[in-house]
Formats: structure tokens, sequence, C-alpha cells
């Protein structure tokens, strides 16, 4: 078991969080959340050991292994792929090797006998006989193949680096196992293969993820980081969010009962209290009105950006028609005589084999790039925005956000601008950054703003949710279920996808699929 204890994190005057007591009891699966900034991995790298609390201590029993998901995907660069899965096992790893040297001496004596049978000894209690094999289904199960299991780890691609190191840290069957935001830069079917990896697994999990959809599968318990403390709640991420939530509005209504009694007794002792006939009552009432504290409700760290697309026009009956589109880049066809028709309320959630492919569709829809062959038709009553995956070409000028946003504003006025970028979590001076030094999640922000002016009634979405956090991925989320126009739209992010789509544009490399159902519907009929 793991042991947290009065542990505090301070950074300077900072505090992150202080005073924590958990125990992360076996057979559960805790999923860490928080705002961004909130500390998150930092209470993870705390846990691993790797980082010191400032105050408290971390215990676990020393016969428990515990494992940790790296995030350095070049640090392995000088091992074989099947060794750098083995050495999540240290103990193993490093007996391994030392059998090894050993059996590698010219002049075996009696000495290293011994000391081999030792290490067999101990080497056949950690089940090492099966080392290679486990860990050679654990890289076939991630999508690793046989023929890469003896290349070094600098000969792969950076998209299997991340599987390996994946596999690494689930090796073995650890006792504890830390993971720090494992989905990212997995494909779907490894992602649901990680699930159901989790779901059986029978020790202690603690995650830290921004995927909804996975911490409802995987998560027993929720370790909310927020308020300067971590507080565990049992139940997955939306049993946390409705019970949260609920929490606040009745805390916000106590209140607001409270100031309504204090306003009443207030309004009767400036009324009264100079009335010797009443002044007993006032007096009381005086009395009562000091015993009444407000509860203090602190301000949540989480920050919900506005996210609301109206269109400007009710779209008419015709709407887009895409007529045997064909692309080739550098050589590959990417799109193959792709065709189809949006209807009315349509909103289409685009799969594909080939990442690209999906990209460069949405890039030729939106007219950025010309097809090598093939039409796209818009209705008359159309207009259109586009979220780009790639979005850094928006922002090569040298202007703050609120200039930048103004070219896209129908109202130019600088009160209206910084007012919508306050909406979006851009207030005061934050309004004023040069946009060539925003972050990831602030240039996704200010793209989100761009359509939401637009009024265009229909939108395409390359992966909008990247880059953003939990509480920005809700907001997104939620305003693309309300849109009234249509939508076509990638996502890795699996909650939304099955609560936006209505139909599903799967791009294989021998066919197109294409299904008028959710994604969870599409994924039962796969």
């Amino acid at each position: 078991m793991l042991v947290s204890t009065g542990v505090t994190i301070r950074f300077g005057k900072r505090v992150l969080f202080e005073d924590v007591n958990i125990r992360f009891g076996k057979g559960n699966c805790y999923g860490i959340i928080g705002a961004n900034g909130a500390g998150k991995s930092t209470f993870l790298k705390v846990l691993s050991g790797e980082i010191e609390p400032s105050k408290g201590e971390v215990t676990h029993d020393k016969t428990e292994r515990l494992s940790v998901l790296r995030q350095d995907h070049f640090a392995f660069e000088d091992y074989k792929v099947l060794d750098t899965v083995i050495m999540g096992n240290e103990q193993l790893y490093k007996i391994m090797k030392e059998k090894e040297e050993i059996y590698a001496k010219p002049d075996f004596s009696e000495e290293d006998g011994m000391k081999a049978a030792k290490l067999e000894e101990k080497f056949a209690e950690l089940d090492g006989w099966n080392a290679e094999a486990d860990a050679a289904t654990l890289l076939n199960d991630l999508g690793i193949l046989s023929d890469l299991h003896d290349k070094y780890m600098r000969e792969i691609e950076a998209k299997d680096k991340v599987k390996v190191l994946l596999a690494q840290s689930l090796f073995g069957n650890p006792d504890i196992l830390l993971l720090d935001e494992p989905t990212n830069d997995l494909d779907l079917k490894t992602i649901n293969w990680l699930q159901e990896f989790l779901i059986n697994f029978e020790n202690t999990v603690i995650v830290v993820s921004h995927d909804r959809y996975f911490l409802n599968k995987v998560c027993t318990h929720i370790a909310d980081v927020d308020f300067g403390k971590i507080t565990v709640y049992p139940g997955n991420y939306d049993f946390w969010y409705e019970s949260s939530q609920l929490a606040l509005r009745q805390a916000k209504d106590a209140n607001k009962k409270k100031e309504e009694k204090i306003k009443e007794l207030q309004e009767f002792i400036a009324r009264f209290s100079a009335n010797a006939s009443k002044s007993k009552q006032a007096t009381s009432r005086k009395k009562s009105l000091e015993k009444i504290e407000l509860e203090e409700i602190k301000p949540s760290n989480r920050k919900y950006p506005y996210v609301d697309f109206k269109p400007d026009r009710e779209p008419g009956k015709e709407i887009l028609k895409v007529e045997n589109i064909t692309k080739t880049i550098n050589g590959e066809k990417l799109l193959d005589n792709i065709s189809f028709t949006v209807k009315s309320d349509d909103k289409i959630a685009f799969l594909a084999d080939n990442e690209l492919a999906k990209t460069v569709l949405f890039q030729i829809i939106a007219g950025e790039i010309e097809p090598d062959s093939g039409t796209i038709t818009w209705g008359t009553t159309i207009s259109n925005d586009y979220f780009p995956k790639d979005n850094n070409y928006l922002f090569t000028q040298d202007a703050s956000i609120t200039d930048w946003l103004r070219q896209y504003s129908k109202d130019p006025d600088e009160t209206y601008v910084r007012g919508f970028l306050g909406r979006m979590l851009f207030s005061g001076e934050e309004a004023l950054k040069n946009v060539k030094v925003l972050s990831g999640g602030e240039k996704v922000r200010c793209v989100l703003s761009k359509l939401m002016l637009s009024g265009a009634n229909f939108l395409i979405f390359d992966e909008p949710t990247n880059h953003l956090d939990m509480e920005s991925i809700t907001s997104v989320n939620e305003a693309m279920v309300k849109f009234k126009g249509n939508l076509l739209f990638t996502s890795h992010d699996h909650q939304l996808t099955q609560t936006v789509a209505n139909r599903i544009i799967d791009i294989k490399s021998d066919k197109v699929i294409d299904k008028e159902c959710t994604y969870n519907e599409y994924l039962e009929i796969e």
C-alpha cells in the first residue's frame, strides 16, 4: 500500500497543496485531476520519490514494486526494444545482465558458479524465464510487432517509442503503477487495449489524464487537486463532476439563504434600534446576526472558458456536396475519390487509417489547398469557418491578442473585444500578450474565439481539444453539442466524439465507411 502522510509542496511562497493524507488501496485506480498548474504531475513525482515533499512523507511496503511511465522518449536510444521493456523491472534486468557477464567469463571459477546459482534462484523467483515472452506479448498487444523487438530504440519511430515505454511501465505486474498522461500520442486501438488492461489490473493504479472517457472507464476513485489540498472521492470522473457541481450549488444556496437572513436582520436593526418599544427585539436580532457566519466558498482553480458558436443565419436545405476528391502528397495517395453529401443537422466525425488524410480533406473543404481532382459544392446559405490542427500560421504577425482578434470581429471596439477575450480567460494584461509567445492552449482559445465571432453556420474542427485542459475541453464539448449548424470534426477525445457526432465517416485504405450512428455504435459494428 502507498501512503501519503501530511504531504505539503511549496515553491517559494506558493503552496500547491498541503497536509495531504491519502492511503492508496490495492485493487483501486485513482484518477488525479485538477486545473493546469494545480500540481497533478508534481504529486505523481512526489509519490514516485522523484521529488521530496516540503513537508510530510510518502511510504510504501518495500517488498512492493513501484513502476512509473517514463516521459523521456529518448532515454533508451542505445538499448534494444525488448530489453527496454524488461528494464521496467530493474531488479530482474540487473540479475539478467549479471548472469550474462558471469557466463561470458573465459575463466569461469567455482566462486562464479556459486554466485550464478544464487542469481538463477532469484531469477526464477522473479519469473525471469518468462520475461522475454511476457515483454514480447505486451509489445505485440500494443502494436509493436516482432520485427521491431530486436531493433535499437533509436531505430524506431517516435510513436512506437511511446508504446515501448508504456509496455515498460506495465511489465512484470507491478504492485503500484504511476501513469502520467498515458493516452497521449496513442491511437484509438491502443487506448482501448490500455483501458481493458487497467480495468483487469488487480494492483494499485494512480493516473493523471485529461481524457474524461478514459477516467470514466478505468477509475474507481478521483483525487481532486484544488483549494490547495487533494481530496479523494469514490467513483469515476462523471460521478465526481456531478457531485462537485451539486455540492457547489448547495453551498451557494446555503449562503444565499444566510445572506437573505442577514439582510432582513440588518434592516430590522436599522429600523427599530432607536425605537424604545422595539429595542429588546432589536438587541435580540442583533445577537442572532452576529452568530451567522457565511461559509466561505473558495474560488476554485478551475476556470471554464465561455464557448458558444452562434450562427448568424439558419442553413438552407443544400449544405455541402463533396464529389470524387483525390489528393496525393509526396507520392502518397491520401484521398482516393472521396464523396459524401452533408445533410441538415449532420454533425460528422471523421476517422481514418492515416491521420494526415483527415487533415488534408479538411484543408480541401476549407479551401486552403486544391484537390488533384474532384469538386466541393457549398449551398448558397452556408458560411463556413475552419479550426486547423496546426494553427501556427495564424499567429505570425507581431500583434497583441486584442489586435489579433479585432481583425475577425464585426465590432472592432476595444471594450467589446476585451470583454469577449475575458470570457475566454484572457483578462486584464493577458489580453495584451503578443500572439507570437502564446502557448498551445492559448492559441487554441484564440482560434475558438475567431470561430465564435465568425457567425458561421458550418464549422470544421481538426482536433480542437489538443493542448486544452479538462475544463476547456468540457466547454468546447458542450458548445459543439449545442451548435445549431453543421459540423465536420476529428478528435481523439472519445467522450466528445460520442456526445457530438450523429454520423461517422471512416476513411480506410481501401474503402470509405459512412454510417449514421453514434461513435460507440460504430465501434460495436467494427
